[in-house]
């Protein structure tokens, strides 16, 4: 259990460090795959039906929003649909349409569950798409993904009835009719839709409980109640829809198996430590319960070697380097002159000099001073 908990966090660590990288790659591959799916399964342009094609149009989603994606589908299904018949591209607008006015409207950016539906269904997993809705989303996720059903059933009635609907002899209302029949009366269809909402808006609803292990909790009952929906609706109202049950119970367990693996990289919490808490402020009671998430410390090793030979060797660099400061440029500037200390006994000023006493005659002096008298 450590080591898986030490893997999560570093996957979560990884995604991140890299997310800005990550996510247009994980959006580039859905639109890939859901693009590959609707040409497989329709694939009456053949102009569109081309890899390259398909490949500039992932592209362009990986750099906008989710939404993106769905919208594009729609236009590769459009195209498709023309194709088959003018008729049959009629039909598709008017179903788009009022997917997109009186149910999608509502979801927002929620409605990436509708291009997942199909690729459910395409795994043979179809359980997992309202299980792992219901944890990682709101409850609105139930109208794309019941959306998403009537899009992948009637693209398989298209499949099945393209002969005839390809066919220039039959009239117009004829193909209409064939169509309408084929959406409302399809059983499976309906009880495929009723199974999804159903299943996600359970999920989401226990998932949201403070009771302790809500999650798994969730995917188990949604597991169960998925089946038990798809066995009453194919035999208890006698409709005309059959289920497979060993492939129905086998595919659910696996879908909740991988739904157990998305709780514990999703929430992984720590029921052992889980803590209530009751606090009031002047308006309000609380009653908090704190999960906290199930972790493990990593230590993370650093080594750093210390070695004398690099600061040696920018040492060097720097004496043999040719900068301002080496003597090699100074040699255009002029040699100054150094001055040399003179003591202080030679910046005094020289004084004249005072004949000494015994040298001056004194008779004389006065003799001429006398006669001056």
């Amino acid at each position: 259990m450590t080591a898986l908990l030490e893997l999560k966090q570093k996957i979560k660590g990884i995604y991140g460090q890299y997310e800005m990288y990550i996510l247009p790659v994980l959006k580039f591959v859905l639109a890939l795959v859901y693009f590959l799916w609707v040409n497989s399964n329709m694939g009456y342009m053949s102009q569109l039906n081309n890899v390259f094609v398909i490949l500039i149009l992932a592209l362009i989603c990986s750099i906008l929003p989710s939404s993106a994606m769905m919208y594009i589908g729609f236009i590769l299904i459009l195209a498709h649909s023309y194709a088959l018949g003018i008729e049959v591209a009629g039909f598709m607008l008017v179903i788009i349409l009022l997917m997109l006015i009186f149910f999608m409207r509502f979801s927002g950016e929620q409605n990436i569950t509708f291009v997942f539906t199909p690729l459910s269904f395409a795994f043979s997993i179809p359980a997992l798409l309202p299980i792992g809705s219901g944890l990682m989303e709101s409850s609105l996720s139930a109208i794309p993904a019941g959306c998403g059903v009537v899009m992948y059933y009637f693209i398989r009635f298209l499949r099945v009835q393209s002969a005839i609907l390809s066919n220039p002899d039959l009239d117009m209302t004829d193909k209409l009719q064939i169509m309408a029949d084929g959406l409302v009366q399809n059983w499976g269809m309906w009880i495929a839709v009723v199974a999804f909402v159903a299943v996600t808006l359970l999920v989401n609803l226990i998932r949201t409980r403070s009771f302790d292990h809500a999650w798994r909790i969730s995917i188990i009952t949604g597991g169960v109640a998925y089946v038990f929906i798809m066995l009453v609706g194919s035999f208890g109202m006698n409709l005309n829809a059959t289920v497979a049950m060993v492939p129905l119970l086998v595919c659910t367990v696996l879908a909740v198996l991988l739904a157990l693996v998305l709780e514990f990289f999703a929430f992984g919490g720590d029921y052992s430590r889980a803590e209530r808490l009751e606090y009031e402020d002047d308006e309000y009671f609380y009653y908090v319960k704190a999960v906290p998430k199930a972790s493990v410390a990593t230590s993370e090793r650093s080594i750093k070697k210390i070695n004398a030979e690099p600061v040696r060797e920018e040492r060097r660099s720097e004496e043999s380097s040719g900068t301002y400061a080496n003597p090699i440029f100074r040699q255009d500037e002029r040699p100054k002159r150094k001055k040399t200390a003179v003591p202080a006994a030679e910046k005094r000023p020289r004084q004249a000099e005072k004949p000494a006493a015994k040298d001056v005659d004194f008779e004389k002096k006065l003799e001429e001073s006398l006669k001056d008298l």
